[in-house]
Formats: C-alpha cells, sequence, structure tokens
C-alpha cells in the first residue's frame, strides 16, 4: 500500500514539473496577406506541441499600430516568451520595452528587430540578395537594370539590397549594367510593385533589360507590369519559394527564387523559444551586430538556396510543393527537367 502511495506521489509530482516546464508561446504576425506565413505558423505550432508548449496568436493585418495592441493582448494571455515578425522595424520597440521589463523574451522573427536582448532568426538576407543577383547577372551580363526593393520599413529590404550591390558593383563599375530605375515596395505590396514597375517603364520607354526584384510577391506585380508591355522573357528574381513563382520559373517567366524553406525556420523558432522559456542557451547561436545601431543580438542565420529552371527539382523533392503545380501549364521540348 505504501508503494502505490508512493508511486501515486511520483507521478503526480513529475505531472506538475512537467507542467511547470509547459509555457505559453504567443506569436505576433505582421500580416498574413502572403503565401508564405501559413507555412511558417505551421511549422511553429508543430514543434511548439511536440515540445509541450501551447501557441497563441495575432495577425496584425498590416497595421503597426494593431501590432502594438496585439503585443499587449498576448501578454495579458499570459505569454511567457513572443515571436514577433514586426511590420515596421521601429514602430514595435515600445512593445518590445513592454515585454522585456516582464521579463518575456523576445523573438525578432525574419524580421530584425534591433533592441538588445532581442533574439534573431532568420535566412542570411544579404546573401539572398547576392544569389538573386548572381542569376540574373548569369543570364544578363549587360544591360539596363530595375531594382525593386522590399519595404522600406522592414531592414531586409536594406540587408537584400546591400547584398545584390555587392554582386552588381563590378559589372556597374565597368559600364556593363546601368541602373536606370529603384525603388523600395511598401508593404512588399505586389499591387505596389505593378504600379513603381510601371512608372518605370513609362519613364524609361520601356528601355529595360532585367529586373532584380527582391521577393516572388513583388515579383509577381513585376511580371503583370511587363506583361501590360508586352515584354516577356526579361530576366527577373524573388526569393520565397512561392508556389506561383516556382511555377513562373518553370514557365520561364522567372530566373530564380531564392528558396527560404519557412518550415525550417518556424521549427528552428519554435526551438529557440523552447530553450528561452527554459532559461537555456541557444545551440548554434551566434553573435549578430549588422543592422543599423550595430545592436550586438544573439541570431541563428539560416542558409538559402537559389531555385532555377536548372535545380526545380529540389522543391519537389523536399516535399515543398508537388510536381503538378510547379509544371502547371509547362509543354513541349524546352520544359525543365523537373517537368519531364
Amino acid at each position: 500500500m505504501n508503494l502505490i502511495r508512493s508511486s501515486g506521489a511520483a507521478l503526480a509530482l513529475a505531472a506538475l514539473a512537467l507542467s511547470a516546464q509547459a509555457a505559453k508561446v504567443g506569436v505576433s504576425w505582421a500580416s498574413f496577406q502572403e503565401e508564405r506565413w501559413k507555412t511558417d505558423e505551421a511549422a511553429i505550432k508543430a514543434q511548439l506541441a511536440k515540445d509541450g508548449h501551447s501557441y497563441l496568436s495575432a495577425d496584425a493585418a498590416g497595421s503597426p499600430e494593431k501590432q502594438l495592441s496585439d503585443i499587449d493582448s498576448l501578454i495579458a494571455k499570459g505569454a511567457q516568451v513572443l515571436i514577433v515578425l514586426s511590420m515596421d522595424k521601429d514602430a514595435i520597440l515600445p512593445a518590445v520595452r513592454k515585454a522585456q521589463q516582464r521579463k518575456i523574451p523576445v523573438i525578432g522573427y525574419d524580421r530584425l528587430i534591433e533592441a538588445p536582448g532581442v533574439f534573431y532568426i532568420t535566412f542570411d538576407n544579404k546573401e539572398v540578395g547576392r544569389l538573386q543577383a548572381k542569376a540574373i547577372l548569369d543570364v544578363k551580363p549587360k544591360g539596363r537594370y530595375v531594382m525593386i526593393k522590399g519595404s522600406p520599413t522592414d531592414p531586409n529590404a536594406d540587408f537584400v539590397r546591400a547584398g545584390q550591390q555587392e554582386v552588381l558593383e563590378p559589372a556597374i563599375k565597368r559600364g556593363d549594367v546601368q541602373i536606370v530605375g529603384e525603388e523600395y515596395t511598401d508593404g512588399w505590396r505586389p499591387e505596389v510593385a505593378q504600379k513603381n514597375m510601371e512608372q518605370i517603364l513609362t519613364r524609361t520607354g520601356g528601355k529595360v533589360d532585367a529586373v532584380v526584384a527582391s521577393a516572388d510577391g513583388i515579383a509577381g506585380g513585376v511580371a503583370a507590369a511587363l506583361a501590360s508591355r508586352g515584354l516577356k522573357g526579361l530576366p527577373l528574381s524573388g526569393q520565397d519559394g512561392e508556389f506561383a513563382a516556382l511555377n513562373r520559373v518553370a514557365l520561364g517567366q522567372q530566373t530564380v527564387s531564392v528558396w527560404k524553406d519557412s518550415r525550417m525556420l518556424g521549427q528552428k523558432a519554435a526551438e529557440v523559444a523552447s530553450a528561452l522559456a527554459a532559461g537555456k542557451p541557444v545551440v548554434g547561436a551566434q553573435k549578430w551586430n549588422s543592422g543599423e545601431k550595430k545592436t550586438a543580438l544573439d541570431a541563428l542565420l539560416l542558409t538559402p538556396v537559389p531555385v532555377t529552371r536548372a535545380n526545380l527539382d529540389v522543391v519537389v523533392k523536399s516535399g515543398w510543393i508537388g510536381k503538378a503545380e510547379l509544371c502547371r501549364g509547362v509543354s513541349g521540348a524546352s520544359a525543365p527537367a523537373a517537368c519531364k
């Protein structure tokens, strides 16, 4: 009888210990307008569940003001760690300070939040830019280039652009490449990118040879603008591995989509949240201080993969996209190997 009681007490203590380790992880999304964030979310939720934690979330729907109130709400609901995809690099700072005052760890997810104590997890965005520019330069080593950048409120836009410039600079200095248009894209919105591209085409009389677009959604807007002017087959870049963009690559309408496997990013972010909730160090973290303020942050930088017609099979073999969706509308002898 004593043995039974002892066993019962031990089980109860073990259950209490497990309960004490479980944490509520709040995730503040800037906006769900882009296809990829739902993939990130699924990976975060799966890993948190595996680690015994619960998931809370809020969608700011593109509003920096709403994101501040969202984070207040997540804190009020008991979030013990925050994962934040910020809408605005500066507007988010009061919410970060409020969380830190309550000893709640903050993870800057995919977009930099440059504040002491924030953990930063993303893909290497300068490398994204390098890979984009290299792919375009490989197919168009000389010509009139347009640069369609990301949102001015997102530091990633400038990191990507810096990487692009590193690759293009020698060709620009030789006079082989001339940049004839350059614009930010508010909110990374495709319709804004389309309008910007249309205006550049008007200013240049349509004399454009290549477009270095910083994301797949932006590339979609650019492609629409080019098509409206009858400009087909121009070298065009993007990033994120969006399904529509990968299909454009297969069709020959986009040169490269730099793939950032957001399943991996979401999983790693959840693992970081678990470590921080337990007060443990994050395995593989490094010091990073390449932002405007040169704030030293603990960070994880994952490696992106450029996807072109030559290696489209990589996204099929990984289970990222099905062959039917990738190859929709693709036919003929010029079809890439992944679609044959």
